[in-house]
This record gives structure tokens, sequence and C-alpha cells, in this order.
């Protein structure tokens, strides 16, 4: 269940045109043209680093670092992200989909955190990952907690299993369908003032929050600010 406030209203339309047709090809150009390549540099720290907008979540110093992956294959010429939805009998966020991902562990980088949680949730063969770039740095609305989201291509579609201590689901959409299903909101909170949320409509889902905030990141990334040559 969504938490929206009884001041909830309608948003605008996306900053993007959907269409089919986005392939792996395309989010690469797309990640190297807006610097967020790994070929131009490691993996940015997510600490201290802010909301992209208004809003409430803001990463707070003393919460533990995460990273997510953002894992992307292609298939039928479009190319297709991996989403869990998270276990109901989790402490936080439970019931609600995300990426992969979870706490950076000592003497891990965001990249190692991402893959091995990966590994952990769903059963991804590490060996398949192949790390290509980032995306602006998140964080949790009820946490703080600062999120890197890593994004790595798998070479074919993967053969995954959820963990059920962790995970309900595990399912693949693309990004095309992604595009076309977003929505907005505006909701007030007194602390933060008013401020716009996400949403994706994804099968039977509804992606919201940080996840939804990290896939209008890369949405944008790739539709409107650099992917023109895919």
């Amino acid at each position: 269940m969504i938490p929206r406030p009884p001041t909830a209203e309608p948003g605008g339309p996306p900053p993007w045109t959907p269409r089919r047709g986005i392939t792996l090809r395309t989010v690469l150009g797309a990640l190297a043209h807006a610097g967020r390549n790994l070929r131009d540099g490691p993996v940015p720290t997510p600490l201290g680093v802010g909301d992209s907008g208004p809003g409430p979540g803001a990463p707070r110093g003393d919460a533990a670092p995460s990273a997510v992956l953002v894992a992307l294959f292609e298939e039928d010429g479009e190319a297709r992200v991996v989403l869990t939805r998270r276990s109901v009998q989790l402490r936080t966020h439970r019931g609600q989909v995300s990426f992969p991902g979870g706490r950076v562990e000592p003497g891990e980088d965001a990249i190692a955190a991402a893959v091995r949680e990966a590994r952990e949730e769903i059963g991804l063969d590490p060996a398949l990952v192949r790390p290509v770039g980032y995306l602006a740095a998140a964080s949790a609305f009820s946490t703080g907690e600062p999120i890197t989201p890593v994004v790595a291509t798998l070479p074919s579609r993967p053969d995954l299993v959820a963990n059920p201590d962790e995970v309900d689901r595990v399912f693949d959409t693309s990004l095309a369908d992604l595009a076309a299903g977003f929505s907005e909101e505006w909701w007030s909170e007194p602390e933060v003032g008013r401020f716009a949320m996400y949403f994706f409509s994804v099968e039977t889902e509804t992606v919201w929050g940080a996840t939804a905030r990290m896939l209008v990141d890369l949405l944008t990334t790739v539709l409107v600010d650099g992917g023109r040559g895919g």
C-alpha cells in the first residue's frame, strides 16, 4: 500500500517521449554522453550527496551506504531491467519493488556490494555481470541511507531464483514499457513542503520511492539527455 497523503495531486507528463527500440547500445551511449560510464572513472561515493530535488529522504551523514544493481539485458531489440518485490517479512521497505541490493560492507566498494547482493537475493551469477556505469546517488525516504545505483549489462536473459528470505518475486521489464508506464504526483509534507513523487506501472506492480527516482534518472539520461545514438 502506497501511503499517499490526502493532499496528493496529479502531476505532469514525463520529460521524455516514450518509444520502442531502446537497446543496450542506446543505454551505453547515453551513459558515456553523461560521463557516467566506468571508463571515465570509478563509481563515486554516495556519502554527502543530496537528492536531485526537494522532498523527503535526504541522505544522512550517519546512515550506512547501500548499493543496488541496475542489471540490463537485451531481448527482441529492447533493453530490459531486472527488478524484485521485497519480502513482506523484511523490516524496511517490505513489499516494495526495488533493484537487488543492500548494505555496503566494510572493505567493499559499491560495485562489489551490488553484485554480492544480487547473488544473495536473486541468484545472479557474478560471472555474467559486466558493470558499465552508474546513476546519480539516491536515498531511501524512511532511513535516509545513501544509495549508489550501479549499472551493469548481462549477456542474455539470466536464470534467476528469488531468495524467499528477502525477495517475494523477481521479474524484468523493458525500458520502453517503463517509459510508457510513468506517472507523477505532487505530495506535500509539513517538514519538507511540496515535492514530486514518481510512479511506474509494471504488469501488476507499482514502482515508487527511491527506485522510481533512479528509474527516472536512467530514462531521462537515455531518452532526453544522451540517447541519440542507438
